[in-house]
């Protein structure tokens, strides 16, 4: 797996993405609530591109990977030849933001780009699916109505993770250099901050 460039100057306000008009953003469309972060970019000012082959993440300044199923999505990700140009996109510095399944694609055990290891359906059946507030770090304008469905967390991390949000001391929100990865789906709430904050973060493609 190659190594992830260093993050720029972390931007975690939503006020940063005043350009947002000039961005193109993939969603990746091979399964689960890919047209809902669609419409959420579109909200803010972004042109949303459906991902499901390799010629698709061509020229994207940015990547959502949506909730779903992991094993789903896994299988669509080998069946479409994705997986390694999902990394290079990763490792060549575009931001990208994985939600719930998203989370998990992007886990050591899957596409690896993440340092981080997660548990699948982590809230257990009594709170398969739940709603809670969650303070994030560095993101403006107070906590974020977060709806969890089947939702994972993360177990353990390394060193370049930084924990963003957690839920009874279980980290449900992180970033890693230019990657975001949440355990909940913002595109459900109505929440457009996850997704400006995306768009604020400076893609290194040297």
């Amino acid at each position: 797996m190659s190594a992830l460039p260093a993050a720029a100057t972390p931007a975690y306000s939503s006020s940063d993405s005043s350009d947002g008009l000039t961005k193109t953003v993939g969603v990746l469309a091979l399964q689960g609530d890919f047209e809902a972060h669609a419409k959420m970019l579109r909200k803010i000012g972004a042109q949303a591109r459906e991902v499901r082959v390799p010629a698709d993440l061509g020229g994207l300044d940015a990547l959502v990977i949506p909730g779903g199923e992991s094993t789903v999505m896994t299988l669509g990700i080998e069946r479409e030849g994705l997986a390694e140009p999902l990394r290079l996109l990763a490792a060549s510095g575009t931001p990208i933001l994985g939600t719930c399944a998203g989370m998990i694609m992007l886990d050591r055990d899957h596409l690896g780009v993440l340092d981080i290891t997660t548990s699948r359906n982590a809230f257990g059946r009594q709170l398969r699916s739940f709603e809670a507030d969650v303070e994030l770090e560095g993101l403006h304008g107070g906590p974020v109505h977060a709806v969890f469905i089947r939702a994972p967390w993360v177990v353990e991390h390394g060193p370049r993770v930084e924990v963003l949000g957690c839920v009874d001391e279980h980290p449900v929100a992180i970033r890693q250099d230019r990657i975001l990865a949440v355990a909940f789906h913002p595109e459900l709430a109505g929440d457009t901050r996850l997704h400006e904050l995306l768009l604020s973060i400076n893609g290194d493609r040297d």
